[in-house]
């Protein structure tokens, strides 16, 4: 029951990831696969080598061990195959990566079972040469290790489980099956001693998966991470601060249409468009972002995001997508700053900006609009209208910063010192409406 549990608990994981992150979880394991590859070569080789330089060395020595019987081909001819296969394997892998697509599970079930059986070679031509008992004591054996360590890389329970098996069913098996001719003397072989070590091998191949397993469940939780990142990143451009980012993850934010609260802020620069016509479009392109990095800026420090860039202009949203209760207040303070923030940067500047904004309050329907292949987060509603109308009234009172009476009945004492310039008619709107400037 519970192994079914957690089979069903691993399905629902698998479902879950999507194809990108499924994707990129492929890759990563194909990464820790060569790694594996080339360690494995690796550690073989230099463990051969400096068996062939102590034997240089100290030939006498490596004679003993080996009851005089010590001899380099058997080593060469049962190294080249696994140095073939290796090689062989990377190569594959290699392919594999640069389509990014996943080979078969019983290629890794065929490449544990050979590998792994390399050690059985190494205790066989060392049996033949120092006796069953020596050889069982001695190096070789260990070697089963080296593969259960590496085989964490293969990031799966189930393969380093049967690297485990393998190492521990081969070890049981040679050590009580093969008895080579020339040593009469050596007692035979004891069962419960072989089974007790065998057991012991097996469970390492357990553990071994075990941390396998919760390394790849971090790499899905990372891949997961990061694949949310994209998804904020993606749905609201560039147009979202770092902080207002970590907040979009932690409240796991999708962007699903509903009607909320929401203060809209429409930036607008005054007759930027014929002072353009009269510079070049890298000059016109260098002034909108030396100010909109300015004013930006102010926006974010008071909890706002750019919506939308209208050309020489922008739609800025307060208390969405996270839910402020002090929105209105932020925009308030955040229009204050912008009229500030612009003065010190025209000030000897030669092309002096004026900027117009408006900020509003009221019920609009947030949440992501498009086609599949590109959305967007937008605000719909009457409240937007009303704002980007009311700060087309900037020109005609000559203001800068004008608010709506719902904003100002909002922040109370924040905007006790704003005055009405008058109440006009607005298009869609029965009755007129009153406009409030700041300075």
């Amino acid at each position: 029951m519970q192994m079914r549990w957690r089979r069903a608990k691993a399905r629902a994981r698998r479902r879950s990831l999507s194809d990108d992150v499924r994707s990129t979880l492929t890759r990563e394991i194909l990464q820790t696969e060569l790694l594996r590859a080339k360690a494995l070569l690796a550690t073989v080789t230099l463990l051969l080598g400096v068996l062939l330089v102590s034997y240089w060395f100290f030939p006498a020595a490596i004679e003993k061990i080996w009851r005089g019987h010590f001899s380099l081909w058997p080593l060469l001819v049962s190294y080249l195959p696994l140095l073939v296969f290796e090689l062989s394997a990377m190569v594959y892998l290699r392919r594999r990566l640069a389509t990014g697509r996943d080979g078969p599970q019983i290629g890794r079930y065929i490449g544990v079972l050979i590998e792994t059986s390399l050690p059985t070679v190494a205790i066989y031509l060392q049996m033949e040469s120092m006796g069953s008992a020596q050889a069982l004591a001695f190096a070789a054996p260990l070697g089963y290790f080296i593969f259960i360590i590496l085989s964490t890389l293969w990031l799966d329970l189930r393969l380093s489980l049967f690297t485990g098996f393998v190492a521990a069913a081969e070890l049981l098996g040679i050590a009580m099956l093969y008895h080579p001719p020339g040593f009469p003397h050596e007692p035979p072989p004891d069962f419960a001693f072989h089974l007790i070590r065998s057991l012991m091998v097996l469970t390492c191949g357990l553990l071994a998966g075990g941390v396998g397993a919760q390394l790849r469940r971090q790499f899905e939780r990372s891949i997961n991470a990061a694949d949310a990142r994209d998804r904020v990143t993606n749905l609201f451009g560039q147009h979202v601060s770092p902080q207002v980012v970590e907040q979009l993850l932690a409240a796991g934010a999708e962007g699903r249409g509903e009607t909320r609260r929401v203060v809209v802020m429409f930036v607008d620069f005054r007759n930027f468009t014929g002072a353009a016509r009269a510079r070049t479009p890298s000059e016109v392109v260098a002034r909108l972002d030396e100010a909109f990095e300015v004013l930006v800026e102010v926006l974010e420090q008071h909890g706002g995001i750019v919506n939308k860039f209208l050309g020489d202009g922008f739609l800025a949203l307060f208390g969405a997508p996270i839910e402020d209760p002090d929105a209105a207040a932020g925009a308030v303070a955040a229009g204050r700053e912008m009229l500030s923030a612009m003065e010190e940067n025209n000030a000897g500047h030669p092309w002096p900006l004026r900027i117009g904004i408006s900020i509003h309050i009221g019920d609009a329907v947030v949440g992501t609009v498009g086609s599949p292949r590109r959305k967007e987060y937008t605000v719909i509603g009457d409240t937007v209208n009303f704002a980007a109308r009311l700060e087309s009234l900037n020109k005609e009172f000559g203001t800068q910063l004008l608010i709506s009476s719902a904003i100002r009945d909002e922040v109370g004492a924040a905007a006790a010192d704003a005055e009405m310039v008058g109440r006009v008619t607005m298009r869609g709107y029965a009755e007129p409406v009153s406009a409030w400037s700041l300075g």
